[in-house]
């Protein structure tokens, strides 16, 4: 049995493609452990992972910050984060070492730059998981997310690729703690996050099917490309019994969020209630914070804490959303109409995906009011082109399903590979 510590970075979406990991990994007799924020311990021991909780370096207030959610300054937002929390990071692990000694492997994220000084430090094989294709930062795939992005389309490949390699926006928000921690751990500091820390050499583990991300000649050569996860603890938290009543009381309702880590969501909310009022259709409204959520609700409309999708999606006329990839994902899976409402990250250019995929509408956050979006919605309701589109993406996502003992194969193979530190 090896030991395998899982360091996931980010809110719900970024957690539980971790917590299927550990499954499939648990599966195999595998001894799993994650360190995280302690928010994130009752999901991962429902799920039979053993839990490590991290101090919690402000993770409730980045969530509350509102430039997280703003294209490019959310990305500031999050370095700086991501340095804040190495320390916390670093200890929470010294911790679990102490107790368990080192793992055989490690796994997380590009961001979680504590995960790769524990494998200069220490000589250990780390996996870095990527969740969608703006990660990867090609030359040939330039992400609507990145700073001048389309100025960077105009320009030959060969001219991205010296930009991209040398310029590092991002850099300076992080790269202070990196520098601290690094000297404090008699480790190599690097000189550029993006090009000599953002992807592990041990192995890239891509979390999104072909058809949906293809693979790019710059892509680091032990590149490996799986499937969406698709994991939303359906068994542990089913649908409650109120929203179980709801669904079947009625046509089925238009779903509205813009995801678990958004608390900034009040007015998306009172543009969802009027829009259900002038389609005549009933909605359901996903928000962890209930006071984002508009008082005197009228009855065609449910507010929920939380619902897996995989339950949910399938009972639904249409679903409107933020557009991260795992939600993307979901509906995929359930064949239906979705209509992205995206703000930053990787966000536009999973809702330009939708859209090449004939699968749905979008719209920037700024731009989503009862004008706007009164159109696009009706037609994600509609238009049977759309409807279409969404049947083929679900037919092709369970069609061409990689099966899991390859990936877990493959993650296998890494442990025998030893980390070579940096001088």
């Amino acid at each position: 049995m090896s030991k395998i510590v899982l360091l996931p970075h980010g809110t719900g979406g970024d957690v539980l493609p971790y917590i299927w990991l550990g499954r499939q990994l648990m599966k195999r007799g595998h001894q799993v452990t994650m360190i995280w924020v302690e928010s994130f311990q009752p999901a991962a021991k429902k799920a039979g992972l053993e839990y490590v909780p991290m101090v919690d370096a402000g993770f409730e207030e980045l969530l509350r910050n509102p430039m997280l959610w703003q294209p490019h300054k959310g990305l500031e937002v999050g370095f700086a984060y991501a340095g804040d929390c190495m320390g916390n990071c670093l200890e929470t692990f010294a911790t679990y070492m102490a107790r368990e000694g080192l793992p055989d492997l490690l796994i997380a994220p590009h961001i979680n730059f504590a995960a790769r000084l524990l494998r200069e430090k220490h000589g250990l094989p780390l996996v870095s998981v990527v969740l969608y294709p703006m990660a990867f930062i090609s030359a040939y795939e330039i992400s609507r997310g990145m700073l001048y992005w389309r100025w960077l389309r105009m320009l030959p490949v060969f001219v991205r690729r010296a930009l991209l390699s040398s310029i590092r926006p991002y850099d300076r928000f992080a790269m202070p703690q990196v520098r601290k921690q690094c000297v404090l751990h008699q480790v190599q500091p690097p000189k550029n996050l993006q090009h000599d820390w953002w992807l592990s050499p041990d192995g890239a583990l891509a979390l999104f099917p072909e058809w949906y991300g293809r693979p790019q000649p710059d892509w680091p050569a032990q590149s490996f490309q799986w499937d969406f996860p698709l994991e939303d603890l359906r068994d542990e938290s089913p649908l409650s019994s109120e929203l179980a009543a709801f669904l079947d009381a009625g046509d089925k309702p238009v779903v509205f969020t813009l995801g678990t880590g958004h608390v900034h969501t009040r007015s998306f909310f009172e543009t969802a209630v009027k829009l259900c009022s002038l389609l005549g259709c009933r909605g359901v409204f996903v928000s962890r914070d209930p006071a984002q959520i508009p008082g005197h609700l009228p009855a065609t409309i449910l507010a929920v804490h939380y619902a897996p999708f995989s339950a949910l999606l399938p009972c639904a006329r249409a679903f409107v959303h933020h557009g991260g990839i795992g939600t993307m994902a979901q509906c995929f899976r359930a064949g239906l109409p979705q209509f992205i409402v995206s703000m930053a990250f990787d966000q536009p250019d999973n809702a330009a995906s939708v859209k090449r995929f004939g699968a749905g509408a979008g719209l920037d956050m700024a731009q989503f009011n009862v004008k706007l979006a009164l159109p696009l919605l009706r037609r994600c309701l509609e238009d049977e082109g759309i409807r279409r589109g969404a049947e083929a993406c679900s037919r092709r996502l369970l069609e061409q399903r990689l099966p899991t003992s390859v990936l877990v194969d493959w993650l296998e193979g890494r442990m025998q590979q030893q980390a070579k530190s940096q001088p």
